[in-house]
């Protein structure tokens, strides 16, 4: 896994088109790092901490769930330290845990072929669990000389988007939040037009996504207006 430096204080790991896996965020504090997204699965996660090590970086205390799909957050189970989402993340996380059947698995490896690969047609266990930790609206993080900002964001692609923004940095990051809704990728318009008008407001440089090139915001805006 390559582990891409956009600064001292800011690294992430380059998305994965075959096994879906979305680039992870890492955010460096002088007390203690963060990770945004745990990542699709153990071996996926394995693998940016090894990618870490690499690098003489810790490993991050706290992880941050953009939002509660498989991808960015199926991998929970093995993060170090703890895991941070939304009240609306934790609530779908526990709401496939509690309904979770044999058939139900199943038909999640079915769901998409980068999920049946993943797991390896099932041979690899599915291991879900719920937030350690729940925000509502917005929290504040002091990572060490490093304030973190973490709110709820408006989205086409779900309705539980968490956006990570590092002020002294100039970077934001997204998950999946520009994207339309799975399988379809179609997005409502009414909601991209709202994400826009949000995104116009933060005074970011740079936005990181979960299946992207790193953006400028310009670049996203414009790109994102286009589609509305």
């Amino acid at each position: 896994m390559e582990l891409i430096k956009y600064s001292d204080r800011i690294y992430y790991s380059a998305y994965e088109e075959e096994r879906d896996r979305p680039a992870l965020g890492y955010i460096k504090g002088d007390r203690y790092s963060i990770a945004v997204d745990a990542g699709h699965s153990k071996a996926h996660l394995d693998e940016f901490y090894d990618a870490l090590r690499k690098q003489d970086l810790p490993l991050p205390e706290i992880t941050i769930i953009t939002h509660w799909h498989w991808d960015h957050s199926f991998a929970m189970h093995c993060i170090n330290g703890v895991s941070l989402a939304n009240k609306m993340t934790d609530k779908y996380l526990r709401y496939f845990i509690e309904n979770r059947t044999q058939e139900s698995d199943q038909e999640f490896l079915n769901l998409d072929p980068s999920i049946y690969k993943e797991y390896e047609g099932g041979k690899k266990e599915i291991i879900v669990i719920p937030a350690d930790i729940v925000y509502e609206d917005k929290v504040a993080l002091d990572a060490g000389n490093l304030e973190v900002e973490v709110f709820e964001c408006v989205s086409p692609h779900t309705d539980d988007a968490t956006l990570i923004y590092v002020p002294s940095e100039k970077v934001l990051f997204i998950g999946d939040c520009i994207s339309g809704v799975f399988p379809s990728w179609i997005a409502d318009p009414v909601l991209l037009k709202q994400l826009i008008e949000k995104l116009e407001t933060i005074d970011a440089q740079y936005i990181i996504g979960g299946h992207w090139p790193i953006y400028t915001k310009e670049a996203l805006l414009k790109q994102l207006r286009e589609e509305l």
